[in-house]
């Protein structure tokens, strides 16, 4: 199989790459500059050039609060250009591995994770048009597709919350972090792992389409990633102080609660996520060896 990986120059298109790597697969990973997957004639030229068997959609806006503002530019984006690329995998014959979000859900269950075919409430204009890219793919491509959605993610090539939390620690005696949001932390490594895992099985696996939460299992709030990251880290976690969402207001609202479950996995022959606390624990020495070089 050959791979073609769209928005390959951000933090999970490059631990995809990485992963189709260590597997030994054909791939080429194409970022903004050398794929505008809002343009047809761009989109056509990558699949007469490169003829995928297996396309994995990383490309996306992901500026949430920018994306109230600017709402029509994030839907052509995250909703027609992956119509376009469905299009052309159901004109070529390929499979398409499509990632989205948590913020499909309305954020606002208290305990019990969020399942693949639970209903959808965007809240936010990004959360919209995450939806509208969902539901063109599995429209255009539906029995050689599969939906990813994830959330929480933190790497080593990228701006992310982990980073940040190791940056800041070097700098300041305490730190106030939200402790009324909660989700599930999740190493982009893992969810290439799992892009992977997919792209194989769509359309040779029974099951192996439509909806899968990529997220670690478990659950934490933003002050509980903190915290552990400064344990990991030998810092002292106390010197993280809880605070609530009302401290940091943002023009797109921050789900309370996206923690996602994971019962799909099992059907196509995988065993859930792992705990976010082992990712983590895995994924930090890589994050500290990016930050110092």
């Amino acid at each position: 199989m050959k791979w073609l990986v769209t928005g390959a120059g951000g933090m999970l298109g490059h631990d995809v790459l990485d992963e189709l790597a260590r597997r030994g697969e054909q791939f080429v990973g194409l970022d903004r500059a050398a794929l505008d997957i809002t343009d047809p004639a761009s989109v056509d030229r990558a699949f007469a050039e490169h003829h995928p068997d297996v396309v994995v959609n990383c490309a996306a806006y992901t500026a949430v609060d920018d994306a109230e503002t600017d709402e029509e530019r994030a839907l052509r984006i995250n909703g027609e250009g992956p119509r376009l690329l469905a299009r052309a995998c159901a004109a070529s014959g390929a499979r398409l591995v499509h990632v989205s979000t948590d913020y499909v859900f309305d954020g606002e269950a208290r305990s019990t994770p969020y399942p693949e075919n639970h209903a959808t409430a965007p809240r936010t204009a990004y959360g919209r048009t995450k939806l509208a890219g969902e539901q063109a793919v599995l429209a255009e491509l539906p029995g050689n597709s599969a939906v990813v959605r994830t959330a929480w993610l933190y790497g080593a090539c990228g701006g992310n919350f982990v980073r940040t939390m190791i940056e800041l620690e070097a700098r300041r005696d305490t730190l106030d972090v939200v402790d009324d949001q909660h989700g599930q932390p999740t190493w982009t490594a893992d969810v290439a792992v799992r892009i992977a895992d997919l792209g194989a099985r769509i359309g040779q696996v029974e099951g192996a389409h439509g909806v899968f939460h990529a997220t670690s299992s478990g659950e934490t709030s933003w002050h509980g990633l903190a915290q552990e990251v400064f344990r990991l880290i030998d810092a002292d976690p106390e010197r993280v102080r809880p605070t609530t969402s009302a401290a940091f207001v943002r023009p797109a609202p921050r789900p309370a609660y996206s923690a996602l479950g994971h019962e799909r996995w099992r059907e196509v022959g995988l065993e859930p996520p792992r705990d976010w606390r082992s990712a983590l624990h895995e994924a930090l020495p890589h994050i500290r060896k990016e930050i110092s070089s």
